[in-house]
């Protein structure tokens, strides 16, 4: 935890190996098969170099850095902006270290910088996702929608919203 209402969103071991495959194994595919290509063209070739390292860079703004609780609201800081959740038809809240296993996702992304979108298992049901430990998931139950994030310490992060319900 940061402040008193902050929490970091600390990588787990599957989002550190996949992000980090991903960054040198996705450029040096491309970049080797633009290499071997010999009658490729040059535009197709220069594509094939760029696509990974743009592809790396839009995920990356996507990335997690905290989660602030403000008032009624949660806070999700990525990096240059930030998705916020309004907490006041909240019905739930609980922290549950597999919430995520055996999920489908549905859309979004699935380990490249975090893990967001929406994705799906027989636990949750459809559930929207912004984490990067799944072990830490807390789950947010909400009338329409449920969702999980991952903060550092989830035991804590579930009291703080439970206090602010109760006032």
């Amino acid at each position: 935890m940061l402040e008193n209402n902050t929490f970091n969103a600390t990588w787990g071991k599957s989002l550190k190996v996949t992000t980090l495959l991903t960054c040198f194994l996705f450029p040096a595919i491309f970049s080797f098969g633009a290499y071997m290509s010999q009658n490729m063209r040059a535009e197709w070739k220069t594509a094939m170099v760029l696509l990974p390292f743009v592809t790396i860079a839009i995920s990356a703004l996507f990335s997690i850095r905290n989660y602030r609780l403000q008032e009624n609201q949660l806070i999700i800081q990525r990096l240059g902006w930030q998705t916020t959740i309004e907490l006041g038809d909240l019905n739930s809240v609980e922290a549950n270290p597999h919430a995520m296993s055996k999920s489908i996702r549905l859309f979004g992304n699935g380990g490249l910088f975090c893990f967001s979108g929406l994705f799906r298992n027989k636990l949750l049901g459809m559930y929207r996702a912004f984490a990067t430990s799944p072990r830490n998931s807390v789950v947010l139950r909400f009338p329409n929608r449920t969702i999980v994030v991952t903060p550092e310490d989830p035991e804590s992060f579930v009291e703080m919203i439970d206090e602010r319900k109760k006032s």
